[in-house]
């Protein structure tokens, strides 16, 4: 089962005030043992650094294009949404850049994937139409925030411990993914809402890059490791791959839906999980959440 189960509590809905939060967890000046951040679930920490190969390059596409949609947008409060959405961003990129370079001094393929990745995602964003910049970055979007969600139901399994940098900084990544998960969508539909069937064709479009991107990543940093050297470890590394991807894209379904929104995705719902509601509340309040021990945690939590 994917999903841990967990005690949930009433908030708002996850995607309302979005909040713009400039942290920097200056990743840069860990170690290469950090790659390795997850006592709890080495595969799940690879595929998250997996995934952080490409997706800071993705988020400057994101940016790019949604800079050029507002120019378009009448509506103050979805161009305040778009602002937001920017701003969050724009912090992500920089955080997970700096320690792509630690994983590329670990991983010998590393630095050559995420160097393809930012040549690609630069190239698409000069060459792109508006309705395909906008399109791509709704498309891309509907699994940053299926991921956020997945990610934070699982803490426990997959980061409860943790490098506490490291755990700080996905945890503020997910709960912010899923914060913004609706306005790209918005964007789109505001725009572009009587093409319906190519919002889904983006949504497909995405799965594919993502799921092939991760893979390549995730593979190579595995077998660097030393994981498929035992037959245990190959199975148990694979199908965490694929086990993922898989749920990634069975949460995706109800995305094809034409009455879909992502407010009313079956994982955002008011009923939230407890520590993205905690984690809010806590930051709000002013607390530091730029790293995340099981002592931080426990008063995180006690914000709920």
């Amino acid at each position: 089962m994917l999903v841990d189960k967990q005690e949930s509590v009433d908030f708002e809905h996850p995607m309302e005030n979005i909040m713009v939060r400039p942290l920097d967890f200056q990743s840069e000046k860990l170690g290469e043992e950090s790659v390795l951040w997850s006592e709890s679930s080495p595969y799940a920490a690879m595929f998250l650094n997996a995934f952080s190969v490409h997706v800071p390059y993705f988020e400057r596409y994101l940016i790019r294009s949604m800079i050029k949609a507002r120019k378009l947008i009448k509506d103050d409060s979805l161009r305040e949404d778009v602002d937001a959405i920017i701003g969050q961003e724009a912090h992500h990129a920089r955080n997970f850049i700096e320690f792509n370079k630690i994983m590329a001094r670990r991983f010998p393929k590393i630095g050559e994937m995420e160097k393809r990745n930012k040549q690609d995602f630069a190239r698409w964003a000069k060459k792109d139409d508006m309705k395909e910049l906008v399109g791509f970055t709704a498309g891309y979007e509907t699994f940053t925030f299926l991921a956020g969600m997945i990610v934070l139901a699982n803490y426990e399994g997959w980061m409860g411990d943790s490098e506490e940098t490291m755990k700080a900084m996905w945890v503020w990544h997910q709960v912010e993914e899923v914060e913004h998960g609706a306005v790209a969508f918005e964007v789109f539909k505001y725009l572009y809402g009587k093409y319906e069937w190519y919002r889904k064709a983006m949504i497909v479009k995405a799965l594919f890059h993502i799921a092939s991107e991760v893979a390549k990543a995730y593979l190579h940093m595995c077998k660097e490791e030393g994981y498929f050297h035992r037959l245990g470890s190959t199975v148990k590394s694979v199908s965490f791959l694929t086990s993922t991807l898989s749920k990634m894209a069975w949460y995706c379904l109800p995305t094809l839906s034409r009455k879909y929104h992502p407010r009313e995705h079956p994982l955002a719902t008011t009923n939230q999980n407890r520590i993205a509601v905690a984690w809010r509340r806590f930051t709000k309040a002013g607390g530091d959440p730029l790293k995340i021990d099981r002592v931080k945690m426990e008063e995180i939590i006690g914000f709920s």
